[in-house]
């Protein structure tokens, strides 16, 4: 494999992971302190990306570098967009970092974005943090236009794909899909009138099985069948919300 890299082609990784209340989305630290007035001090978050190898698609690229940030390979992932504004990288803070690593700084970044339970990612230190998606921090490069078109692209999907899933244990109640769809939409959605929308769709698939462990009663749990959902799927949405 070559792994020189293409100085102008990057891929960013935008995940999201759903906490059961919130969505969130999954930040590295970026810092550099160059110790002289002449240069700002670097102290933001950023989403993970690298350049792409020379020998490496674009998702291999994209698996590569979510895989060294969680550990995990088995997601859904999409790619969604190629942000290739000249005057992506511009200010002081921004060209600083790319001149100290060396790269070039009119890059082309293709976007992807990662799904799943934010339960799933075992965070190695305080470098990388799951951040609210309604309460970004101070995000460098051109990192918080990418995370909004992610989610405008999200919110598109969840309501034609059964992308919402993803979010979710491969067991779940009602409850908790509800509040997936409510944190997604960031709307309120009437409890009854959801559980009858969602029962009636027959690739949810009750289990013999309950959600133990609560104080509240224990709660019918459900799985999602990909293979009932293939065969009946239209292109309308998955519940009617």
């Amino acid at each position: 494999m070559d792994f020189r890299k293409i100085p102008n082609i990057s891929v960013d990784c935008v995940v999201l992971g759903f906490d059961g209340t919130d969505i969130n989305i999954l930040l590295s630290k970026r810092t550099l302190h160059m110790y002289d007035e002449k240069y700002p001090v670097v102290d933001d978050w950023i989403l993970t990306g690298n350049h792409v190898y020379k020998s490496e698609r674009l998702d291999e690229s994209a698996l590569r570098i979510f895989k060294d940030l969680t550990g995990l390979k088995d997601v859904y992932m999409k790619q969604f967009r190629t942000f290739g504004n000249p005057e992506r990288i511009k200010n002081d803070k921004d060209l600083l970092w790319v001149k100290s690593r060396g790269t070039d700084p009119r890059t082309m970044s293709v976007a992807y974005y990662f799904l799943l339970p934010s339960s799933q990612v075992i965070l190695k230190d305080n470098n990388t943090q799951w951040f609210s998606i309604n309460k970004l921090p101070q995000l460098g490069f051109d990192h918080k236009e990418i995370i909004a078109r992610a989610y405008t692209d999200l919110r598109q999907k969840v309501m034609s794909e059964p992308v919402i899933f993803e979010f979710l244990e491969d067991k779940f109640t009602l409850n908790e899909l509800q509040l997936a769809y409510e944190a997604i939409l960031d709307i309120q959605i009437d409890n009854r009138n959801f559980r009858k929308k969602a029962i009636s769709k027959t690739y949810i698939v009750p289990l013999d099985e309950k959600r133990v462990g609560t104080s509240k009663k224990p709660a019918q749990l459900y799985m999602f069948s990909r293979d009932i959902y293939t065969k009946i799927s239209t292109k309308h949405s998955v519940i009617n919300i």
